[in-house]
């Protein structure tokens, strides 16, 4: 029993050192690579001691052969294409995937004939569309506005951000969601702002190899709030009712001011009158005395006794013959 676990350490020992020179014999770089679609992907194989063919596979196809010997290269298609690092070493080997397509995504074999193959992991991502429908926004100071972003054929969904004048709007204002649409995503983001001046109001989209974000822009005017008319009208209301009590109360004084001339003027009209009347019974009586002979006494005549009212007009009294 000792001795089986002694021939399994020993066999173990012995695949574990051949794997570890394998390895060391064939390197690989990089192991992991994310492009977008349509671009160029280089990896990059170094082989340590005397080779004679080597294989290139992407997405399980073979798709160029590497002879040594006579230093050929034969790719499948024009989309692949091998050239030696430097030409005076066959030890270093650089191999070109030219207009990446998604169907490329995945392994990258590198086969060196008598060697383990050695993997890297390729991963492509793809662009699509971005839009805020509807166009610029007119919206009055200080109110909220919505926008809608929408972003189509893209892979994986997309890392969505807003702007607003070039400042980047907090997270906690928009939300995004995305959906799978066959071998895409689609997204949507909602941006809730408040308007308190002109803004340019940008949605960004963007992938990790995009070395810029992809964007659709809005510009929102501000318009002047209308006046309260609440306020407005109640000042006026206010105001008139202050005028109308005012204008009450001038023309009461005036009616009484008015009133009250009018009687003093009718006072002085009939003082005038009644002392004019006084003055003509003085008048009267004066000449009346002037034409009567004062020294004559009719006979068996009482004299006649003129009496004046304290007001200035005449009191007759009876006269009685004897």
């Amino acid at each position: 029993m000792i001795a089986s676990w002694k021939i399994w350490f020993g066999l173990m020992s012995i695949c574990l050192l051949q794997c570890r020179v394998v390895s060391q014999k064939v390197q690989l770089e990089p192991l992991n690579s994310t492009v977008l679609r349509d671009s160029d992907v280089q990896f990059m194989a170094t082989i340590q001691g005397a080779w004679d063919v080597t294989n290139w596979g992407v997405g399980g196809i073979q798709v160029l052969t590497i002879v040594n010997s006579t230093s050929s290269i034969i790719p499948s298609a024009d989309r692949f294409s091998a050239r030696f690092c430097f030409s005076t070493s066959r030890n270093c080997v650089e191999f070109t995937i030219h207009n990446v397509s998604r169907a490329d995504a995945g392994e990258v074999v590198c086969n060196v004939q008598g060697h383990q193959p050695v993997t890297a992991q390729l991963y492509v991502q793809e662009s699509g569309t971005v839009n805020i429908p509807g166009g610029n926004v007119t919206v009055m100071q200080d109110g909220e506005v919505e926008l809608e972003c929408f972003t189509t054929a893209w892979f994986p969904a997309p890392s969505i951000s807003w702007t607003q004048n070039g400042q980047a709007v907090n997270i906690s204002l928009y939300n995004t969601t995305s959906t799978p649409d066959g071998d895409y995503f689609n997204s949507t983001s909602t941006v809730r702002l408040t308007a308190s001046r002109n803004a340019r109001v940008e949605c960004l989209a963007s992938l990790s190899t995009l070395t810029a974000p992809q964007s659709s822009s809005v510009y929102i005017e501000i318009v002047p709030k209308p006046p309260d008319w609440t306020v407005l009208i109640a000042v006026v209301l206010s105001f008139g009712s202050c005028g109308l009590l005012v204008f009450v109360i001038l023309v009461i004084m005036i009616c009484y001011k008015h009133r009250k001339e009018k009687k003093r003027n009718y006072q002085d009209e009939m003082r005038r009158v009644r002392m004019h009347s006084q003055l003509s019974v003085i008048n009267t009586a004066e000449q009346v005395r002037g034409q009567i002979n004062e020294n004559y006494e009719p006979e068996n005549q009482r004299n006649d006794t003129i009496d004046w009212t304290e007001s200035g007009f005449l009191k007759h009294r009876h006269m009685t013959f004897v």
